[in-house]
């Protein structure tokens, strides 16, 4: 995907932006307010991060989704990373930094996890939610990671000041 001068490699247009647009408000409507988590999975070994390509926006990201009805964040991390990453936590993961999601809607927030104990079962096969995924030198990221995520990168690794917002 190219984008010309001017043109944002990361707006929604056509179907998946529609499809984006359409289940924020389904959300929007059953809850007013929403929750979700994103986990920044670090092998600390390699130097690389964990990174998913969703089929339904653009840009790659960290593994993530929302908190559901009577579920805990931590649950929700879990189910998030085993289901787009096949990955489980085999130590705590360090909440560090909460997050308003302006780019979803006003009322979206964001609880952003390090985990750096982890194992992962397997490779992650593409299916219909999940187009890529796969670890990534902290320095060399693919070309369309979302601007979100490298902050959360840089604030992560490097030590940046958390903005609070994504």
């Amino acid at each position: 995907m190219s984008g010309g001068a001017g043109r944002d490699p990361f707006a929604q247009n056509g179907w998946p932006g529609l499809r984006a647009r359409l289940f924020h408000l389904y959300f929007l409507m059953r809850r007013p307010m929403t929750l979700g988590v994103r986990g920044l999975v670090l092998d600390r070994a390699a130097g690389s991060v964990f990174l998913i390509r969703h089929t339904y926006v653009p840009g790659w990201q960290l593994p993530g989704g929302g908190v559901e009805r009577g579920e805990t964040f931590r649950e929700a991390l879990e189910r998030e990373l085993m289901e787009e990453g096949n990955i489980r936590l085999t130590g705590e993961p360090e909440l560090r930094s909460l997050h308003l999601n302006q780019g979803a809607s006003r009322r979206d927030h964001v609880a952003f996890y390090l985990i750096t104990d982890f194992i992962q079962d397997g490779p992650k096969a593409s299916d219909r939610e999940i187009a890529e995924s796969g670890f990534f030198p902290v320095g060399r990221l693919p070309e369309l990671t979302t601007p979100g995520t490298r902050r959360r990168v840089d604030e992560a690794v490097n030590g940046a000041v958390p903005s609070p917002n994504w």
